[in-house]
């Protein structure tokens, strides 16, 4: 996403909301869109079965590289969502985005700067990030 796009997505933001308009509004949305999005990826599991999580213990052996550990270590998820699932996970996914933008917007925060401050950030940490 260009930064003309993320801009032209925080106004549409900004001229869409309309109902929740307060800043505890969107805080509590922002909280039931993170809800949403860890319940659709959840009914994916557990009701349609297209993708499933086999966990265990992750293994670190301090003797390897970071480099090393992390072509070794799982995400724990398996298979590709089906259509349907994707879809729904995509559209919480969005509302989600939809909120922060809107907290954005009522703080007078561009969130152009704060994908690129994030990205410094990333780019200056590395792989001692640890998040």
């Amino acid at each position: 996403m260009d930064t003309r796009n993320i801009d032209d997505f925080q106004t549409q933001v900004s001229e869409l909301l309309i109902r929740h308009r307060s800043v505890l509004d969107v805080m509590s949305k922002v909280q039931e869109t993170a809800s949403r999005i860890n319940r659709s990826l959840t009914k994916a599991i557990t009701e349609c079965g297209c993708v499933e999580v086999v966990a265990k213990k992750q293994t670190f052996d301090s003797s390897k590289n970071l480099e090393d550990h992390k072509s070794q270590l799982d995400t724990h998820f398996s298979g590709p969502l089906c259509e349907h699932c994707r879809d729904v996970f995509t559209a919480e996914l969005g509302k989600n985005l939809f909120y922060l933008t809107a907290l954005c917007n009522i703080t007078d925060i561009k969130l152009e700067d704060v994908i690129e401050q994030e990205s410094k950030r990333l780019n200056t940490l590395g792989v001692f990030n640890l998040t």
